[in-house]
């Protein structure tokens, strides 16, 4: 019997809902409330209140990866640059957690990977320090900079004053006309990523996600939206724009090489010609998460005593 397309990955996006795994998402709200407060405690006054910029902010989030991105606001006057900020904040996380965690500088952000914990979870989280970018304007405007520690797409590191607005990022979603869509289709995208060792950042897919619905006339069921946003990154990927919410001159295109575009474009297109000849290979690039079948598959199982199906999903190890 033929699979029915968008009924699959309905399941597929019931399968990986964040609520799936509650005390694993608790344990995250936790630990970054946790930094949160030992940050506006270090720095009192001179800190805005820090927020959550990532994928649960965005309710995109999928529960087989996911980060919590927190964002610490300083006040303009805070620090003499940029580089100083970020050092001294990751001195301070550093200093705190170095027991109990493994601390790292990234590309913006400093991320913190706490240990396995007794029931074996781990928990992350990316501190993303940031200075308002005109002095007792952030609170009107959202506009930060931020320090680039390392290569941030075609920003150098060591560079200094990339402005970016989260809040904006996060309203890019929030403020479409079919949200509800245009976040399906971006989990559907990321668990392909996931699931496939896929190139492209979830901000890249985002984009172009919400490009796609922008400039085609996206409609139908699930998968006919899904595949109209494939065909629209199969068509358009190669030479698209992708500016930052947060900052136009930020070209989020170009932090794939054209090589990778390609690879892109050609991913899309043998998924969506796989599928299309049979309908069972959807299975093969959009898995259900085993650990969280939807009803309609525990129903079948319990009827054959089937516990798998086909492909089996790679282990669940943290959110996404």
């Amino acid at each position: 019997m033929a699979t029915d397309k968008s009924k699959h990955l309905n399941c597929v996006l019931d399968s990986h809902k964040i609520k799936n795994e509650q005390k694993l998402l608790d344990k995250h709200i936790a630990k970054k409330n946790e930094i949160k407060e030992a940050l506006a405690k270090k720095h009192g006054s001179d800190l805005y209140d820090p927020f959550n910029s990532g994928s649960y902010a965005k309710h995109t989030a999928i529960n087989t990866k996911f980060d919590f991105d927190l964002v610490a606001p300083y006040k303009r006057n805070t620090f003499d640059t940029l580089k100083g900020m970020y050092e001294s904040v990751y001195d301070f996380l550093y200093d705190k957690y170095k027991d109990q965690a493994t601390i790292k500088k990234q590309k913006v952000s400093i991320g913190l990977e706490f240990f396995a914990d007794a029931d074996g979870d781990i928990v992350k989280v990316d501190v993303v320090p940031g200075r308002e970018l005109n002095k007792d304007q952030y609170k009107d405007d959202s506009n930060i900079n931020l320090y680039v520690y390392s290569q941030f797409g075609s920003i150098a590191a060591g560079s200094e004053r990339i402005k970016t607005n989260p809040k904006a990022q996060i309203a890019n979603i929030k403020d479409h006309a079919d949200k509800e869509a245009v976040r399906h289709n971006i989990k559907l995208l990321k668990i392909w990523k996931v699931q496939n060792n896929g190139k492209p950042k979830s901000f890249f897919l985002e984009l172009i996600t919400i490009k796609a619905f922008d400039k085609k006339d996206i409609t139908g069921e699930t998968w006919d939206k899904l595949k109209a946003v494939m065909e629209y990154i199969r068509d358009e990927v190669k030479n698209v724009s992708l500016p930052d919410p947060g900052n136009s001159n930020n070209d989020v295109a170009d932090t794939l090489t054209d090589i990778e575009k390609t690879n892109l474009s050609n991913d899309m297109k043998y998924m969506i010609e796989r599928i299309e000849e049979n309908s069972d290979n959807i299975k093969l690039y959009f898995k259900v998460n085993e650990k969280h079948p939807c009803e309609e598959k525990k129903q079948e199982e319990n009827k054959y005593g089937v516990k798998k199906e086909g492909v089996s999903a790679p282990p669940v190890t943290r959110f996404g």
